[in-house]
């Protein structure tokens, strides 16, 4: 059996059920390394202003190691806060045909970028892209160095068409680029699909939110890369005593968002939710906006279809192109532009134009699976050639 190591640096609740797939299905032997070491536990999330811990298992069902992490200041998001001295011979020792990596962002995957690619296989899988890339000389710079760090890669797992996209302009050739579509679990998404909604419908009543009542829904984080204040001030353009606009989470911009929204009664703000919930309180919606400035994918979306429910996105979204066929899962809109974002929400009139959608919404998202992504990494790690 061929053995695939994974390398990433923490576990996520994205991740996590791939990796258990991965196992179960038993085609390949799968061990992941997390390379920031201390993230085991319950951790600060400055964005959500709130220490967290998933509830839901992220460590059970495949092999794992959290690998020792010598920086002086262990962070995921700094290129110096990842540094893992033995790694590499670990790798070599227990004999893995390839590779999969996830970022290079810091250096220890950076670092394995270069000195990978020969008696070990090369695989790579982000979800950058080219929205927000600066086109000046700086950008010209930034190509030549992304080419640089992808130049070893010998095959990479594209997200969507935008990371597609970004893969090419880091030099990698259309062969070497296999689709597998971001995916969730939808499988948990759609579980006791009636008591969920049942569920949502009672959180609903609670919060005073009539049955017939259309509402627009955000769930993340509260910091300005979402432009959750373009989504308020849109929101109360819109005329009609129906609608309502959910805000669920928790973060940085809470009582900014919370003053600039407070004459309009139609806007509820509710606390950040843990993830074995999320099921239900997508379903407290029935239209999910996503107005970021700049998002590599939006996953959210993902999970939201999953629930049948349609998205507004911003046109800044990577998820864009792939999630959302205009008029039948949803709409995208200019971001930051205000009036086009009111014109998508004015696409709702009522919760019998959102029902209308769900069938065609459910057919499309499951495309968009764990399976497809498993299938297509299995299939390249059994490949003998490259």
């Amino acid at each position: 059996m061929k053995k695939l190591a994974i390398i990433t640096t923490h576990p996520i609740q994205y991740n996590a059920p791939l990796f258990r797939l991965l196992s179960e299905r038993k085609r390949i032997a799968v061990k992941v390394f997390y390379t920031w070491g201390q993230s085991a536990g319950t951790v600060f999330d400055a964005r959500f202003g709130i220490k967290r811990s998933w509830d839901i298992p992220l460590l059970e069902g495949y092999d794992y190691e959290f690998v020792k992490n010598r920086s002086k200041h262990p962070d995921s998001n700094r290129f110096w806060g990842i540094i893992n001295p033995g790694l590499l011979k670990q790798l070599k020792n227990e004999q893995y045909d390839a590779v999969l990596i996830y970022r290079w962002s810091v250096w220890s995957h950076f670092y394995l970028m270069q000195v990978l690619g020969q008696q070990i296989k090369l695989f790579f899988r982000g979800d950058s892209t080219l929205l927000n890339k600066n086109k000046s000389i700086v950008g010209f710079f930034t190509n030549m160095l992304l080419q640089f760090i992808y130049r070893k890669v010998q095959a990479a797992f594209a997200v969507g068409v935008h990371n597609k996209c970004y893969l090419l302009k880091c030099g990698l050739q259309e062969k070497q680029i296999i689709d597998a579509p971001h995916a969730v679990d939808n499988n948990r998404f759609t579980a006791n699909e009636y008591a969920m909604e049942q569920k949502a419908l009672e959180e609903r009543r609670l919060m005073r939110i009539e049955d017939d009542a259309v509402v627009f829904h955000y769930a993340g984080k509260f910091y300005g890369l979402k432009q959750l204040d373009v989504l308020i001030n849109a929101f109360q353009q819109l005329q009609g005593a129906h609608y309502r606009l959910l805000l669920t989470g928790n973060g940085e911009d809470e009582m900014k968002l919370r003053a600039l929204a407070s004459a309009d009664k139609r806007i509820i703000f509710q606390s950040f939710k843990n993830q074995s919930e999320m099921p239900w309180v997508y379903r407290m919606g029935d239209v999910f906006v996503l107005p970021s400035k700049s998002e590599t994918w939006g996953l959210g979306v993902n999970e939201a279809m999953a629930c049948g429910r349609p998205a507004i996105v911003s046109n800044q979204c990577g998820c864009a192109p792939d999630l959302i066929i205009e008029g039948k899962t949803g709409y995208v809109f200019k971001t930051g532009n205000e009036s086009d974002l009111l014109r998508c929400l004015h696409q709702f009139s009522s919760r019998a134009s959102v029902k209308e959608m769900q069938p065609f919404i459910k057919e499309h998202i499951a495309r968009f699976s764990l399976e497809n992504v498993a299938e297509a990494i299995e299939r390249k790690v059994m490949r003998d050639e490259i």
